[in-house]
């Protein structure tokens, strides 16, 4: 009676080789998981099917009317002159190096612009927040008057405004000696010489070797609690590395001062009023909306934080300066980031004044080739390489301030 006890109690013998295997899952419509893959499938098989639809047409249609596709036209004499050129250019040169210096051009007015509109869009935006009430009606004018007046009109604007009510080369205004202002644009001294590269180059080095002492003395007031004096050696060192690359390349830099010759200036640096015109429109444009967001990235931070700095007997703008905009900036980073974005695509408004950015020239250089298709992709493709460079140089930044969670 016992052995037939324990023997009901024993559960039922299996195989080795039923132990090893696992049930086998069944497709069923009604599994979310099969469902999400048949969804993808199709919706990846419907724009692969597309994109053929539209190449193979595209293609076609080219065919038929005998029009050459590819890129080998940049490789052909350009034959047009451009008014602006950072670099060696001449109408004997290839398309792609007119295209190339479009690109320059509008790098150039990117970078100088992001720089100036932070400038002002930041000190816009803290005066806003200013105790004074002129200076914060004044600034929240500016703000709503620059934001909702079209960017296109006020490139039409300033670009009138310098070329129109300025006066002649001959009649031109020369508040400083060797600054002339007419409508031919801006003229300023500039350097001449082999040494000219060499002081950049030590410029450089000079940047590089800041932000790595900016690095070293982070580390060390962690470990030790002292402060390096970044500023006095970033000082220092800006002012030392032109000075040595002068010094090594033998001292030979001259200042060439424009004068009048003629009916126009020669020598020295000149500001086009192209240039000019939309410099000042994007700086200005995109100045009212960072005010905004360095407003709103301000506002972000808790009173307590200024009423606690100002019970330590710090002034206000030690305050906003050492303690909220560093905390502000975590706010501010996101949205700065598509301002930037913003000017650098807003740039290609500047065929409509005439300046000579890529838009421009590959808008030249598609009448002359009849290669519309691929002068629209290099354009998409010059937009994208630089807004995204910005982009990941920006979350770079934004993740090295961001706090770190414990």
């Amino acid at each position: 009676m016992t052995n037939s006890n324990n023997n009901a109690h024993q559960p039922a013998p299996r195989s080795s080789a039923g132990a090893q295997l696992a049930p086998k899952r069944r497709l069923n419509w009604n599994d979310p998981g099969v469902r999400a893959v048949v969804y993808q499938v199709v919706a990846l098989a419907a724009v692969a099917l597309a994109v053929w639809f539209l190449v193979s047409n595209t293609l076609h249609n080219l065919a038929v009317r005998n029009i050459a596709t590819g890129f080998g036209f940049l490789n052909r004499e350009a034959g047009f002159a451009i008014g602006e050129t950072p670099v060696a250019y001449t109408p004997a040169d290839t398309y792609g190096r007119a295209i190339w210096v479009g690109l320059l051009n509008t790098l150039r007015v990117a970078v100088i612009g992001i720089v100036l509109a932070t400038l002002l869009g930041t000190l816009i935006g803290i005066g806003r927040l200013s105790k004074n009430w002129l200076i914060a009606k004044i600034t929240s004018i500016y703000v709503e008057v620059m934001r909702n007046v079209p960017l296109l009109l006020q490139l039409f604007f300033w670009y009138a405004l310098i070329t129109e009510n300025m006066p002649g080369p001959r009649q031109a205004h020369n508040p400083l000696p060797g600054v002339f202002i007419s409508n031919r644009g801006l003229k300023v001294p500039g350097l001449e010489g082999n040494s000219l590269d060499w002081m950049l180059i030590g410029l450089a080095v000079a940047i590089v070797a800041i932000l790595f002492l900016g690095h070293w003395g982070r580390k060390r007031q962690e470990a030790t609690g002292r402060v390096f004096p970044l500023g006095r050696a970033a000082i220092g060192l800006i002012v030392l590395g032109p000075l040595v690359g002068w010094l090594a390349s033998g001292a030979s830099l001259t200042l060439d001062m424009p004068e009048l010759k003629g009916f126009n200036f020669s020598g020295g640096l000149t500001l086009s009023p192209e240039f000019a015109a939309l410099l000042a429109g994007l700086v200005i444009y995109t100045s009212a909306f960072i005010a905004e967001v360095v407003r709103s990235g301000i506002q972000a931070v808790n009173n307590g934080q200024w009423e606690a700095a100002g019970s330590l007997g710090l002034r206000r703008p030690l305050v906003l300066r050492l303690v909220v905009l560093p905390q502000a900036l975590r706010v501010i980073i996101p949205p700065m980031t598509s301002q930037y974005l913003n000017l650098t695509k807003n740039s290609s408004l500047a065929v409509a004044i005439g300046y000579p950015d890529i838009v421009s020239v590959v808008n030249t250089t598609l009448n002359q080739t009849g290669q519309a298709i691929e002068g629209i992709l290099i354009i998409m493709a010059a937009y994208l390489t630089v807004s995204l460079s910005i982009s990941i140089f920006m979350n770079w930044y934004n993740k090295r301030i961001a706090l770190v969670e414990r």
